[in-house]
């Protein structure tokens, strides 16, 4: 078994394996959410007696977060309570009549967050290695449905501007069509927030049978699209009633791109700076040409 750093966000983990969880170990995970503060004060059998389990329930439930043992748990709670803002620790969802005022604020600092709380579950050290096998692709191609096919559009825009060969596709068939054709040296990028969607999964079993190499986008959550692809990014999101959730996923997923994106442009800067330039100037020239149209 792996085990996690302790720089990881115990908080953001459990959020994420919540609907994993045994109902014993829900039962842990309820009463340490419930009563944070305490938790760094408790001995694994005050815990037990808290939460009305046992000591060896308490010690699975740490191994199946991911640490050695209950002192390694205790020291990942008080690393997040001493970094948690205060003020700010939680997200706020949207309430029917609530006045622009509060919506303005709320949905920014919701997808603030949802950055915010990507950059402490993210695997800097992934994204350094996906980093570098899209950089040496012969081919990208970028999966998702729905919201996360937006994600899909916007990388493809991306990446084809510094001369990237990629595609993106956002319904089934096309997905199933394009991962057939798929080959060693390419690889396939497939976006879900659930990890669970079925089209994508569909298109991993393919890509996979291709021999192309499987970079996921998905949830900070335990799913089968994180636990078949070769390469995983996570990006945490809310848990909230409405379409707030949606938003700050799409903010996430956007951002995870943003990195992506930089890191490849960067390595081979001198080249995409060409690049960026010769777009940008085809892009302006094609705007003056529709000015003096409507002239």
């Amino acid at each position: 078994m792996s085990f996690i750093t302790l720089d990881d966000n115990i908080f953001l983990r459990l959020r994420g394996i919540r609907n994993s969880l045994t109902p014993v170990e829900r039962t842990i995970e309820e009463y340490v959410f419930a009563n944070k503060d305490q938790i760094p004060h408790l001995s694994v059998k005050g815990l037990a007696q808290k939460s009305h389990t046992s000591d060896a329930s308490v010690l699975r439930f740490c191994k199946t977060l991911g640490y050695r043992g209950y002192r390694d748990f205790i020291v990942a709670v008080s690393a997040a309570l001493g970094s948690a803002d205060k003020t700010e620790s939680e997200y706020t969802d949207i309430q029917p009549g609530d006045d622009l005022q509060t919506i303005i604020t709320n949905v920014s600092r919701n997808n603030r967050k949802s950055i915010e709380d990507t950059m402490s579950v993210i695997d800097r050290d992934a994204i350094g290695r996906a980093v570098e096998l899209l950089r040496k692709a012969s081919r990208i191609d970028f999966y998702g449905i729905g919201a996360s096919g937006l994600v899909c559009m916007d990388a493809q825009q991306k990446f084809t501007r510094i001369g990237k060969t990629c595609f993106a596709y956002t319904d089934g068939h096309s997905q199933l069509t394009a991962a057939s054709i798929l080959k060693s040296g390419d690889v396939a990028v497939l976006i879900s927030n659930s990890g669970d969607t079925l089209d994508i999964l569909n298109t991993l079993e393919v890509a996979k049978e291709s021999k192309a190499t499987i970079i996921a986008i998905t949830r900070y959550v335990k799913s089968e699209l994180a636990n078949e692809a070769d390469l995983v990014l996570n990006f945490s999101t809310p848990e909230i009633t409405i379409r707030s959730g949606a938003m700050g996923s799409r903010i996430a997923m956007l951002n995870i791109v943003d990195i992506l994106f930089t890191g490849v442009a960067s390595a081979n800067y001198k080249n995409v700076k060409a690049l960026l330039t010769k777009t940008h100037n085809v892009l302006a020239g094609k705007h003056k040409h529709l000015n003096w149209d409507k002239g």
